[in-house]
């Protein structure tokens, strides 16, 4: 059974991220991993923990972020006026 452990709200605590195998079904088992890693955000973590991260890198990247999920909320709005 995969297995990962991640923060839960401290530093000391983790918590599991599992994923059952039923009827021998790895690949579906995988696929609900994989979907719920990404959910979590934790391959954007690791990509971003790889190298330390200027604060003016972090700012720029935390604006640059901002601006794109208001551009996608405006699109979206404007797509469902028409």
């Amino acid at each position: 059974m995969p297995n990962i452990e991640r923060k839960v709200n401290s530093l000391t605590s983790y918590r599991a991220l599992e994923v059952e195998v039923h009827d021998n079904d790895v690949e579906k088992a995988l696929r609900q991993l994989k979907k719920k890693i990404n959910d979590e955000g934790l391959f954007k973590t690791l990509k971003l923990k790889r190298s330390y991260e200027k604060p003016s890198e972090y700012r720029r990247r935390k604006e640059r972020e901002s601006r794109r999920r208001r551009n996608r909320m405006l699109a979206r709005r404007r797509q469902r006026e028409r």
